[in-house]
């Protein structure tokens, strides 16, 4: 009676201003979609909730001119293809109560919308995920809804997009976002408005429990898309999500054609559904000889840029330079070449001065090799501190190479160390130049590696050294004759080190100043003992195979006591190395394996503060350990 009385009323308020009666009493409806076809147009009208429509009573003007139409609920018809994508946020925020309300609330969504509606699924967080392509398979759906896991990072905008691009350019598309949290990728928010827009897709964003700020965004996001923003509850989620469902259930398909003496190619349209509140929708759409297109899109915009390269060229090209300089490096490390016999170096002469030889010079490896090392030399014999610290290194690694051939080793190596870095950090520079530090700092180590090996390895042959001494001049050899036995029966790196002892004493140098070399190369004070013995018994006299005897017994006793030391401070050199090298090294994996995850700390000025402090925490405590372990003897 009540709603009798309010239609009277409303019927004589309209009478009395001079307006229609289904005009004053329509609901307002909205056209969500409209294609042409060679039979006139198929309209999409979402019907409001809680509004009865009658199915046969549809009144349809095109341009204002009447058509006869028909009507019929869209899921009872395959004409129009509907297609609906879910875009779930999955960052880390969403735990606890929140993801699993967000779980929920999809599969009511999935177990309330129509059958004949693709669902897709979309999860974003530290990376975007299409999780299921749109399909009519709700099992699917409900298994790829429940198997959806927690991660860290918000990239909202980037999934924005890849929802849009998986709901297509077919039929009418609706998109429902559900998000806690601000973006975290980096796309600037035009970029994701402006996708959305000329795709012509129905976007509704679901905000849950977020902040002024955010709201915004989501807000604008939804705008994009002729859509609305609703702001939600956990507890009211499943609800939110049913709406939306439903709301694609009540959906109505209409068939009409269009009139004769309509020949413009876009015009308005508009249909109306009978029953006690009657409900109108109109848009201003393409109505022939164009191709299906959302109602609320306007045409897009194509322009043509040219050709663009895929992102892998880059890389294809860096990866290339740096192979070619790798190799170039390859080819410049010096070889030892095999001695030419009588017969190869009169075949050479004879070709290259013989009548037939070709003139001017030839260009080879070896050529390339030599001027390189002829440009290296000359700038160490500008910089000869930096001259005699690569010699004293490399003498002191036992290394044959050269100051020069060292030095374009030492490039070569920076170079590749540099390429490698832009290669895995895809053009960070700040990975880029972490990479040339380690380039620049590796191979020294390395020398300072095999110096300290050899070192190590000289203090632990030299008690049988001396002692092979003391019984050669006991048994009446000299002292040079004692050494020659070493050079012959000896190990390396004590027979190749007594070997150049001989070498420059035949060319003249004093045998106490070559010892004393050894001494200064291996830093080692046992030795410089030894050879401050042999000068003093040479000046006063005495039984130095007695006193070698003496020294080496001296110098195994402290091996053994210096072991014992190790041995007990093994551990704590252990733990200091695995404290120090498990955060560097983690992060590499993490770098490698979870590459979003890390990468905010090479970006982002806060990041790079953080590891900055790390690295100084790192190294004062890596020093602190290092020092306590450390025990002399």
């Amino acid at each position: 009676m009540r709603r009798a009385v309010l239609r009277l009323l409303a019927l004589a308020a309209a009478v009395a201003l001079g307006l229609a009666p289904s005009a004053a009493l329509a609901a307002d409806g909205s056209v969500a979609h409209v294609e042409t076809t060679a039979d006139g147009l198929q309209v999409l009208v979402s019907v409001p909730a809680d509004v009865e429509v009658d199915l046969d009573d549809v009144t349809v003007t095109v341009d204002g001119v009447a058509s006869p139409a028909t009507a019929a609920p869209a899921g009872t018809s395959a004409a129009v293809r509907r297609t609906a994508v879910l875009a779930i946020d999955t960052s880390n925020s969403m735990r606890g109560d929140r993801f699993g309300s967000a779980k929920a609330a999809a599969l009511a969504f999935v177990r309330t919308v129509p059958k004949d509606v693709e669902l897709g699924i979309v999860s974003f967080a530290g990376t975007v995920t299409e999780a299921l392509a749109p399909t009519t398979d709700r099992d699917a759906a409900r298994e790829v809804i429940r198997s959806l896991s927690l991660s860290q990072e918000t990239l909202l905008h980037d999934g924005v997009l890849a929802a849009v691009e998986m709901a297509g350019g077919e039929g009418q598309r609706s998109l429902l976002v559900l998000s806690d949290g601000a973006d975290t990728s980096g796309t600037p928010l035009e970029d994701v408005t402006s996708a959305v827009e000329e795709s012509g897709v129905a976007l509704d964003v679901v905000a849950l429990e977020q902040g002024d700020a955010a709201l915004a965004a989501l807000r604008e996001l939804a705008g994009a898309g002729s859509g609305r923003l609703i702001e939600a509850g956990r507890t009211a989620l499943a609800d939110t999500f049913s709406a939306e469902a439903e709301a694609l259930a009540r959906q109505v398909l209409v068939t009409t054609s269009v009139p004769e003496g309509v020949t413009d190619a876009e015009a308005t349209v508009e249909v109306t559904l009978g029953g006690e509140d009657p409900v109108v929708a109109q848009a201003f759409t393409t109505v022939q000889g164009a191709a299906p297109v959302a109602a609320s899109a306007p045409p897009p915009v194509v322009e043509d840029a040219g050709w663009v390269p895929p992102s892998w060229v880059m890389y294809a090209g860096v990866g290339t330079l740096g192979l070619g300089l790798v190799a170039l490096v390859v080819l410049l490390v010096p070889r030892a070449p095999a001695a030419p016999t009588a017969e190869e170096r009169l075949t050479r002469y004879t070709a290259a001065t013989g009548p037939g030889a070709a003139e001017g010079p030839r260009l080879d490896a070896d050529q390339a090799l030599a001027q390189a090392k002829d440009a290296a030399a000359t700038v160490l014999r500008r910089n000869q501190s930096l001259d005699a610290r690569i010699t004293h290194r490399l003498e002191g690694a036992g290394s044959e190479l050269k100051s020069s051939e060292w030095l374009l080793v030492h490039l070569g190596v920076l170079v590749a160390a540099g390429l490698v870095g832009l290669l895995l950090g895809r053009g960070n520079i700040v990975i880029g130049l972490l990479f040339l530090v380690l380039g620049a700092l590796g191979p020294w180590l390395y020398l300072g590696v095999r110096r300290s090996r050899r070192r190590k390895a000289f203090n632990a042959l030299l008690p049988d050294t001396l002692q092979l001494m003391s019984g050669s001049l006991a048994a009446g050899l000299s002292l040079a004759q004692s050494v020659d036995t070493i050079v012959r029966e000896g190990a390396d790196p004590v027979a190749t080190e007594f070997k150049r002892v001989l070498v420059e004493t035949r060319l003249g140098v004093p045998l106490e100043d070559a010892l004393e070399g050894v001494a200064e190369r291996f830093e080692s004070k046992d030795f410089e003992w030894v050879v401050m013995a042999i000068k003093i018994q040479r000046q006063v006299g005495g039984n130095l195979a007695e006193l070698l005897d003496t020294v080496a017994a001296t110098m195994r006793e402290r091996e053994y006591l210096r072991r014992q030391v190790a041995a007990l401070a093994a551990e704590g050199k252990l733990s200091a190395w695995v404290l120090g090298c498990l955060p560097p090294v983690f992060m590499f994996y993490l770098f490698l394996t979870q590459r979003d995850y890390v990468i905010v700390m090479f970006t982002e000025p806060l990041g790079i503060l953080m590891l900055i402090g790390a690295a100084v925490i790192l190294s004062v405590g890596a020093f602190w350990m290092s020092k306590l372990v450390k025990v002399e003897v």
